[in-house]
């Protein structure tokens, strides 16, 4: 394909680094991997500017010269000469939005942790990555063998593969252990989101790193507004500065980009907002938040009462009982609340999606006491029973109330309503923004990095959206029009994990 200038430059330099490494995308040879050669890249730009078309184009390329893409599902047995590339996001909802675009992608969580599986089960997966003979295995028949190697054949998903031959994960995995041999190269997709500890880790993993990211995000909180590609030196470093448009104009990207502005007031874009509004139907000028669409995209906000208050008024409007969660209500995992001991179980919890930030919507309440049944937005098994502590905050509450609890495992806040840092790295079709929060954050005059914060907010919040923005000028609620359901939410494979109870 035909590259602009930013993205032709960008990918000479993680051509030439990667031949560095040993892999010549140019000619497709491998070479074994140099130790010394240890390199980190950044790729940054604004929305829009092509550095997920890169990704994926620098991706194909390498599989094409025969280079082993690794999972955080499965991985095969190292081999000697093998080189290896896995394709990195902060977060599940992130990495999904890779895979809704036919890249490969997992969490930093699922390479830090691999799965151990079982050895017999262990031929099919090699069966599927065409490096083992057709296996016979006891109690699958070919039929089922044949339904796993179709689904393998567009997912690239071994569980996955595995579920649609009818099995669970508990047949094949045996347990989870900590990574303990290193890997070539990782792509890591929106890297504003790396805090140091995770930089440090991928750094011990990977000899070469190519980070993707966009500088006018949010930096990680406690990080002093620093993100994990500013300490890479500027030679090391490539700007997408064009802005390439998909499918047409975007209404979305053009208000994004003006952001950039130094002259621009916080009114000045508001009226911005009202002129592509009354042009182009995918920016809505809301008079208030619309309670229908809290079910499954969060409203954004800025300050954690606005956020408290908005949960509040959504269970309200849909009537939901103080004692217990409604089938349907969306929720936003807070971590995993469990000692040191139970580490294993900590392992198996995120590995299964259940990592902080994760967005999910609740089922019901599981078989066991403190059970729920969960639907892991993202995750490519999401159909989850996993001890949970949810946490239901109000306003002037300094404890958040707890329906029902077990004694540990994940814990959960309510997720129609999250803070703009907490959204970072997702993506919905319809993104609510909570404009008297930004204006309060205008008002206040704050910066960070030079930049006044009130604009890092607003540029992060609309460019969550992908297909509509609604800009929402005050503090009301538009009641439901139905009940919450979950008719929308499916597994695409008829496989349902279930988390053991802590002993």
């Amino acid at each position: 394909m035909e590259y602009s200038n930013d993205q032709a430059d960008a990918y000479d330099a993680v051509t030439i680094a990667l031949k560095s490494a040993g892999v010549d995308l140019e000619n497709e040879v491998l070479l074994p991997n140099a130790e010394s050669t240890d390199q980190i890249l950044a790729i940054l730009g604004k929305a829009g500017s092509g550095k997920t078309l890169l990704l994926a184009n620098l991706a194909d390329a390498l599989i094409d010269a025969g280079v082993e893409l690794v999972s955080g599902d499965y991985e095969g047995k190292s081999r000697k000469g093998r080189r290896t590339l896995a394709i990195l996001a902060p977060t599940n909802k992130a990495a999904s939005v890779l895979r809704n675009r036919g890249v490969q992608a997992t969490t930093i969580h699922r390479i830090l942790y691999t799965p151990m599986y079982d050895p017999e089960y262990e031929k099919i997966s090699e069966w599927l990555n065409g490096i083992g003979e057709r296996p016979e295995i006891e109690g699958l028949s070919d039929v089922a063998l044949d339904r796993a190697a179709l689904f393998f054949k567009s997912n690239k998903s071994i569980p996955g593969a595995l579920a649609t031959a009818g099995l669970r994960g508990s047949d094949f995995i045996i347990g989870w252990k900590r990574r303990d041999e290193k890997l070539d190269i990782g792509f890591i997709d929106e890297s504003s989101m790396l805090d140091d500890k995770q930089f440090e880790d991928l750094k011990e993993i990977f000899s070469t790193l190519v980070m993707f990211g966009d500088p006018a995000q949010l930096a990680p909180v406690g990080q002093s507004g620093a993100m994990a590609f500013e300490n890479i030196p500027k030679s090391r470093q490539r700007y997408l500065t064009r802005i390439h448009r998909q499918a047409g104009d975007s209404p979305i990207l053009d208000l994004a980009h003006s952001l950039a502005n130094p002259d621009l007031t916080f009114q000045d874009f508001e009226r911005q907002i009202e002129e592509a509004a009354i042009k182009d139907d995918r920016v809505v000028l809301a008079p208030s938040v619309q309670c229908d669409l809290m079910s499954r995209s969060p409203v954004l906000v800025w300050r954690n009462a606005t956020r408290i208050r908005l949960i509040q008024a959504f269970r309200r409007a849909y009537e939901a009982p103080d004692d217990r969660l409604l089938s349907g209500e969306p929720l936003i995992c807070d971590g995993i609340e469990l000692p040191i001991k139970h580490r294993k179980k900590r392992i198996d919890l995120e590995a299964r999606g259940l990592i902080k930030g994760a967005q999910c919507v609740y089922l019901g309440e599981g078989r066991k006491p403190g059970f729920s049944r969960l639907h892991v937005i993202g995750a490519e098994d999401p159909q989850v029973s996993a001890a949970s502590i949810i946490k239901i905050e109000a306003p002037d509450q300094e404890e958040p109330f707890i329906p029902f609890a077990a004694k540990m495992g994940a814990a959960f806040v309510h997720g129609a309503a999250c803070t703009i840092h907490k959204a970072q790295g997702s993506q919905w079709s319809d993104v609510q923004v909570f404009a008297p929060d930004l204006f309060v954050a205008a008002k206040m005059g704050r910066t960070e990095a030079g930049i006044p914060l009130w604009k890092r907010l607003a540029y992060v919040a609309i460019t969550r959206a992908v297909d509509r923005l609604y800009w929402v000028k005050a503090y009301r609620l538009a009641r439901p029009t139905s009940p919450l359901h979950t008719d929308d939410l499916h597994s695409h494979v008829p496989n349902k994990l279930t988390l053991e109870p802590m002993e």
